[in-house]
C-alpha cells in the first residue's frame, strides 16, 4: 500500500507540473489523457521492478528497489514468527542497527524441542503456549507440545497477522525474509511434535513415519494439506517484495525426495502464475559442496549450508544463479570462524551469507544472550559488525560488473593461506587475503593509475590510502600488518 501512495503522489507531482509548464489555451483533453496514461504506465512499470529479484546483468547477484544487491546477515535460528516469545521488532532493529539485510524463518510445519541439536534458548523451540503454525488449533485437548490438537483444514488468523506484521517489519528495515515452508524430521523427537502427524491432528492423516512425510506417494494423506499450506502463505504474502521462498531446509535428510521438491517448486510457481510479480524460489543443495547437474527451471538461489571452504560456488557458477550460504555454525563458538567464512564466501562469487546466530534468544532479542561453550555455533554483536563490514565493502564497489577471477593473483599463497579476488579487470579489484602472506601479494593488472586502500576486516576502516602508477607487469604490494584477514580495495581512476 505505501509503494501504490507513494507511486499516486509521484504521478500527481509531476502532472501538476507538467500542466503548469502549458500555455492554458494549449491544454487539451488529450493532453492531460497522454500525460496521466504514460506515467501511470511508467509507474506501474517502476512498481513491477521492485521485489528481490537476479540482476539482470549478472544474475550472480540480486536485485532489490532496481540496484544491485548482496544480502549478509548473523540471524537468528528462524523462530521469529512461530515462536510468539520472540520480539521479533527488536530483532530486525538489530539486525538495521548492524548494516544487515536478511533472516530465515520456518514456517512452523517443523519446530524443534528444547534440547534438539544441544542448543540452548534455542527460539526454534517454543514452549507450547508460545508456539504458532499456520493451522488452527481445534477444540480437542492433546497435542503433544501442550495444548489441543489442530485442526488441518483451517487457518489461525493470529499466525497469518504475525507473519505479515513480521514481513512488513523487516520490509520497512530493507530486510529480506527467506522464508522456509518445510523441513525435514531428523528424528522422532521432531515428527512426534508436528502438526502433521496424525497423533497432533484431527484430519486422521500423517499415520506414516517422519521418512515419509516430504514424498509424493507415501505421505499419508499430507500432500495435499501441504500444497494448501503453502498456497495460503502465497496468498497472504502475494505484496511484499522483501520475500524469497525457500521449499525446504536441508531436503538431503529424512527421506525428502527430489520429485516431492519438484511438485513443491510447481505449486510456488502455478500459485503465483496470475501475480504481476513473481517471488524468488531457493532450493537446499547439499551441505558444503556439491554440482548441480540438473537445476530445476523456477529456482533462481541455489543455497549450501557450512560451505567451507567455498568451492561449491565455482562448481556452480556456470548456472549463471545465485550461490547462497545460508546456514553456517557447528564450527565452534569464534567470532573469526565466521567472519573468514562469509568473507571468503562472498569474495568466491557468492550472493547470500546466513550465520546462525546463538546470541539470539527469546528475551535477548539484542542479540546479548551469553550462550554456554557447548553451543554448535556463535554469534555475537562483534560478528555482525564485521559482517556488517562485509557488506559494506562489497557495496563500495560496482560489484555486479565483477567476477572471480582466479588470475589476478601471481603465484601459490603459502599452505594453509588463501586469497579470493572478485575483479572487473582492468577497473576495480575486490582481494581477500586469508590467513598471514609471506612475501607480500603479487597482482597481474594492466597498466594504469590506480587507487589502492587496505580494508581492516575487524574495525571496518580503510588505511594506507595511496594513489600508484602501474606501468604494467606484476604489481608488488606489501599489507598493513594485520591480525588474521585483511582486504584490498584496488581502483582504477
Amino acid at each position: 500500500m505505501l509503494a501504490l501512495l507513494t507511486c499516486r503522489a509521484e504521478i500527481f507531482i509531476y502532472f501538476h507540473a507538467t500542466i503548469n509548464l502549458l500555455p492554458m489555451k494549449k491544454i487539451s483533453k488529450l493532453h492531460i489523457l497522454f500525460i496521466v496514461t504514460f506515467f501511470c504506465c511508467s509507474v506501474v512499470i517502476k512498481a513491477q521492478q521492485q521485489f528481490i529479484s537476479l540482476y539482470k546483468q549478472n544474475p550472480h547477484y540480486f536485485s532489490y528497489h532496481n540496484k544491485p544487491a548482496v544480502l549478509v546477515t548473523s540471524g537468528e535460528h528462524y523462530g521469529s514468527v512461530l515462536n510468539t516469545d520472540f520480539n521479533y521488532n527488536t530483532y530486525l532493529n538489530t539486525l538495521a542497527a548492524d548494516g544487515l539485510n536478511l533472516t530465515r524463518t520456518f514456517s512452523g510445519a517443523y519446530f524443534e524441542p528444547g534440547n534438539a541439536f544441544n542448543i540452548s534458548h534455542n527460539t526454534l523451540a517454543p514452549s507450547g503456549n508460545n508456539f504458532l503454525c499456520p493451522w488452527a488449533r481445534s477444540s480437542q485437548p492433546g497435542f503433544k507440545n501442550g495444548g489441543n490438537k489442530f485442526d488441518l483444514t483451517k487457518w489461525d488468523d493470529n499466525y497469518f497477522n504475525r507473519l505479515e506484521d513480521f514481513v512488513a517489519a523487516a520490509r520497512q528495515r530493507g530486510i529480506i525474509v527467506e522464508f522456509t515452508f518445510f523441513c525435514p524430521f531428523y528424528d522422532d523427537s521432531q515428527w512426534l511434535l508436528s502438526p502433521m502427524k496424525d497423533s497432533n491432528n484431527i484430519n486422521g492423516v500423517g499415520n506414516i513415519a517422519r521418512t515419509d512425510v516430504y514424498t509424493l506417494d507415501k505421505n499419508g494423506g499430507l500432500l495435499a494439506i501441504q500444497e494448501n499450506m503453502v498456497r495460503k502463505i502465497i496468498s497472504a504474502l502475494k505484496d511484499y517484495d522483501n520475500v524469497m521462498y525457500e521449499i525446504c531446509n536441508e531436503p538431503y535428510f529424512g527421506g525428502v525426495t527430489i520429485e516431492w521438491q519438484h511438485h513443491i517448486a510447481q505449486v510456488i510457481t502455478y500459485a503465483e502464475k496470475d501475480f504481476p510479480q513473481k517471488h524468488l524460489i531457493t532450493q537446499n543443495i547439499a551441505n558444503e559442496y556439491k554440482k548441480v547437474d540438473d537445476p530445476f527451471k523456477q529456482v533462481s538461489v541455489f543455497n549450501f549450508h557450512y560451505a567451507w571452504p567455498p568451492v561449491t560456488i565455482a562448481m556452480n557458477y556456470g548456472l549463471n544463479r545465485v550461490i547462497g550460504n545460508n546456514e553456517t555454525g557447528f564450527h565452534g563458538n569464534a567470532d573469526s570462524t565466521y567472519r573468514m567464512q562469509g568473507w571468503r564466501f562472498m569474495l568466491a562469487g557468492g550472493a547470500l551469507y546466513n550465520n546462525l546466530d546463538y546470541s539470539f534468544a527469546p528475551g535477548n532479542e539484542k542479540g546479548n544472550y551469553i550462550y554456554p561453550s557447548t553451543q554448535p555455533g556463535g554469534g555475537s554483536a562483534a560478528l555482525r559488525g564485521q559482517l556488517g563490514y562485509l557488506k559494506k565493502y562489497l557495496e563500495s564497489f560496482d560489484f555486479a560488473q565483477m567476477k572471480p577471477d582466479s588470475t589476478v593473483v601471481v603465484g601459490q599463497p603459502p599452505a594453509g593461506t588463501a586469497i579470493q579476488v572478485l575483479a572487473q579487470p582492468g577497473k576495480q579489484y575486490a582481494v581477500y587475503i586469508y590467513k598471514q602472506l609471506t612475501n607480500g601479494l603479487r597482482l597481474q593488472v594492466p597498466k594504469g593509475r590506480y587507487n589502492l586502500q587496505w580494508f581492516n576486516t575487524l574495525t571496518g576502516k580503510y588505511s594506507n590510502k595511496q594513489t600508484l602508477q602501474h606501468k604494467g607487469g606484476y604489481l608488488q604490494l606489501a599489507p598493513p600488518p594485520y591480525i588474521e584477514d585483511i582486504a584490498l580495495k584496488l581502483v582504477a581512476e
